[in-house]
């Protein structure tokens, strides 16, 4: 299979590293030139646009930031419609709308193309040891023919159900874990003002019943939201709004996991706040 891979950021740079480390015929795009130089050592191709890359490749991935940057480099002037044959496949990586993915999906199957949504947790460490977990939406045949290639940088992968199910599910996740966050600098807080030493109580509860991956995000980061909010602030609280806006068009309701996700986005915003360079 030929795999064409765009979005080398710090999650998608190990995955097609991976892919590539693989074995895979793989061919690479990015709008830096400078997010190439890691692959300069590798048998990976370059192509001069999203287009050309979908030309020489039966599956496309897809890890770029937003539902505007998936929607340009699938449906733009170059995107990859324009070059992708028929019968070929596009993976979404990113964290979007599952809306943003059915629609694609449409435009896709008009050119003979099927779409499926994959977005993928864990980070670029992770990615880099072929352990990300995997979310995969969409038909299971389409799913089966792409996990060779996602089974090199995930394990698990795991198929949710139709179209728009694994964006669902990831963004689950990212709520959940944001609202971790919150119970977690509020514990070590609570903890200090009861004269406990929050670096202490952070080791403590690592290794017993409360223990989670946000406390251990938050207790590597001083104990505060503060360095978090920082680099993953805006991410998290495009998920959250993302989620959100699912929920309320199903008619669910948000419940608390979401009040304690907004909880710790509230928390953030007043770190972002505090650190921001006063006028004079």
């Amino acid at each position: 299979m030929r795999v064409g891979f765009i979005g080398l950021g710090s999650q998608g740079a190990p995955m097609a590293r991976r892919i590539v480390d693989a074995g895979f015929e793989t061919t690479l795009w990015a709008r830096r030139p400078a997010s190439l130089v890691p692959f300069a050592d590798t048998a990976a191709r370059r192509a001069a646009s999203p287009a050309d890359l979908a030309a020489v490749s039966d599956l496309v991935c897809v890890c770029v930031v937003d539902d505007a940057d998936v929607e340009e480099i699938v449906t733009g002037e170059s995107g990859v419609l324009a070059g992708l044959r028929r019968g070929g496949v596009i993976a979404v990586h990113s964290t979007v709308h599952p809306d943003t993915c059915r629609r694609l999906a449409d435009r896709a199957r008009a050119r003979g193309v099927a779409l499926i949504d994959a977005p993928v947790s864990g980070g670029g460490q992770a990615a880099a040891e072929g352990r990300l977990v995997l979310m995969a939406g969409g038909e299971p045949g389409t799913v089966a023919y792409c996990r060779p290639v996602f089974a090199t940088h995930a394990d698990p992968v795991v198929h949710m159900g139709p179209l728009g199910a694994g964006q669902v599910a990831k963004l689950l996740n990212n709520v959940l874990f944001t609202a971790n966050l919150a119970t977690a600098a509020d514990t070590l807080a609570l903890g200090r003002d009861l004269a406990v030493d929050p670096a202490a109580l952070a080791r403590v509860i690592s290794h017993g019943s409360g223990t989670s991956f946000a406390l251990d995000r938050v207790a590597s980061a001083g104990g505060t939201l503060d360095r978090i909010a920082a680099h993953a602030g805006p991410l998290l609280r495009k998920d959250v709004r993302l989620l959100t806006d699912v929920a309320t068009a199903a008619g669910s309701s948000p419940g608390t996991v979401t009040a304690a996700a907004q909880d710790a986005l509230a928390l953030m915003n007043a770190a972002s706040a505090a650190s921001a360079p006063r006028r004079s």
